[in-house]
């Protein structure tokens, strides 16, 4: 059974940082680009960075851009999304997805095939 299952969610202050980590079982990740998406309240999902097989090649959206980063360990079958300088607008349910095979990079959130429950990410002072 394919399971994507995040963590690390929570309540942060303007300014802070978390770490999200997204554990994958079921598949192998090794040949899997793993990505990560937002829904905020009223807003459609939205792409938030995505990660190579190998971790060589990373995409990231204007927004996050030079605060967030994405890494994995395929030997944990876990992926990453460090969160530093957070801001009210990064509010949002965080989820991890995973795609195998994809027309061209990065891929479109609609080739992804798996996709967790998401967790929630509050910034609020």
């Amino acid at each position: 059974q394919v399971q994507l299952v995040e963590s690390g969610g929570g309540l942060v202050q303007p300014g802070g940082s978390l770490r999200l980590s997204c554990a994958a079982s079921g598949f192998t990740l090794n040949y899997h680009v793993m990505g990560w998406f937002r829904q905020a309240p009223g807003k459609e999902r939205e792409f938030v960075t995505t990660i190579s097989t190998s971790g060589g090649n990373t995409a990231y959206a204007n927004s996050v851009k030079g605060r967030f980063s994405i890494s994995r360990d395929n030997a944990k079958n876990t992926v990453y999304l460090q969160m530093n300088s957070l801001k009210p607008e990064d509010k949002a349910v965080y989820y991890c997805a995973a795609v195998r095979d994809f027309a061209s990079w990065p891929p479109d959130g609609k080739d992804y095939e798996y996709w967790g429950q998401g967790t929630q990410v509050t910034v609020s002072s």
